[in-house]
């Protein structure tokens, strides 16, 4: 089937502070590499314009074959490359792929921000990913709790020192503390009789900036987690490999978060890590959620990613399957249905249809 050209447009946190290694910037290539037109906006360069709607500052980039994602980047940072406006009813797609956490302490406006003008342009033609209005709800750890409680480990939220004492107590005296807006590991401390005398200092620490989850301590985890990728709701899945990696620590930290230094090799989930994305897979249906990133140990999920669920570059590089591939496949696919159909389709259809 010939493809038509799409115009794909990815949300970042700041293109200046965009790495290599991160998936947008492999998926962003891959869809140049095919003809079609991308752009990248920062959290900050949204405009509503009282004729237009909702416009944008972006980067855009050229159409071309690029040897690797170091060398696309360099394209995309390149100082003399100046920024675009752009009407983004103009555009097919909006990625939504910024990460709140990074903007806690600089520019807690900007991830709120950005959401609402998602909002407002799913409102056209342009399909927003993910669904903006529950990742509105999504910005911390609080929607995870919205999901089957058999996957879920016992967690307690507050931002008081005698209830997180009172969870520990009654978990095995050990846990995990970490704030409730996070990522990559940041801020995530295992309490136990070692450093329990330690507790004032490392609650006070969490909660500077909000609330901290603490979660009971799962022993399977000293081996890491899995990260595996959802589409659509269900595991990602070409040449019958999924696309989900094996995270490890590869020092006495316990944090097996690639962005802590973790170490990653492939590995298929099994039966347990594939009954949950069976039970969660309905409600990131429901919420618009089609690109998720599920943290799993044993037969609990630890962490949701749906605000920028990494990993792919690693995943393909280590298995050489063409996963980034496969979503601009199925990009490509919702914008052929949205041409189709018009507006007979709504947003939150076109999500995970």
């Amino acid at each position: 089937m010939t493809t038509e050209r799409i115009k794909l447009a990815f949300v970042v946190n700041d293109v200046a502070t965009e790495q290599d290694n991160y998936s947008t910037i492999r998926l962003a290539r891959k869809a140049v590499m095919r003809g079609h037109e991308v752009a990248l906006i920062g959290l900050g360069d949204f405009i509503y314009d009282w004729e237009d709607g909702i416009c944008a500052m972006a980067i855009l980039s050229k159409i071309d074959e690029f040897e690797d994602d170091t060398v696309y980047l360099a394209h995309l940072q390149d100082t003399e490359l100046e920024r675009t406006r752009i009407v983004l009813s103009e555009w097919d797609i909006l990625m939504l792929r910024s990460d709140p956490a990074e903007e806690l302490v600089s520019r807690s406006w900007a991830p709120t921000s950005s959401l609402l003008f998602a909002q407002l342009a799913s409102l056209e033609r342009t399909i927003v990913l993910n669904d903006p209005r529950h990742l509105t709800d999504a910005v911390n750890k609080t929607y995870f709790q919205g999901f089957p409680e058999s996957v879920r480990p016992a967690t307690t939220i507050t931002r008081e020192l005698e209830e997180v004492r009172r969870f520990l107590d009654a978990h095995g005296g050990k846990g995990v503390i970490k704030p409730l807006q996070g990522s990559g590991g940041q801020g995530v401390f295992l309490v136990d009789k070692k450093n329990r005398q330690n507790l004032n200092q490392i609650t006070e620490a969490v909660i500077r900036d909000g609330y901290a989850i603490v979660q009971e301590y799962l022993p399977a985890a000293k081996k890491g987690d899995l990260r595996m990728i959802t589409l659509n709701g269900r595991p990602l899945m070409v040449e019958n490999t999924y696309a989900s990696l094996h995270r490890f620590s590869q020092t006495e930290d316990h944090r097996s978060n690639i962005s802590a230094g973790g170490g990653v090799e492939m590995m298929a989930p099994d039966e347990k890590a594939l009954a949950i994305a069976e039970i969660v897979g309905p409600k990131l249906i429901d919420d618009g959620m089609y690109l998720a990133g599920l943290d799993i140990v044993d037969d609990k999920m630890i962490e949701l990613n749906v605000d920028t669920p990494g990993g792919v570059s690693f995943m393909e590089d280590l298995s050489g399957v063409d996963f980034s591939g496969a979503i601009i496949d199925d990009l490509e696919r919702k914008v052929r249905l949205q041409r189709q159909y018009g507006g007979a389709l709504t947003n939150r259809q076109l999500a995970v249809i």
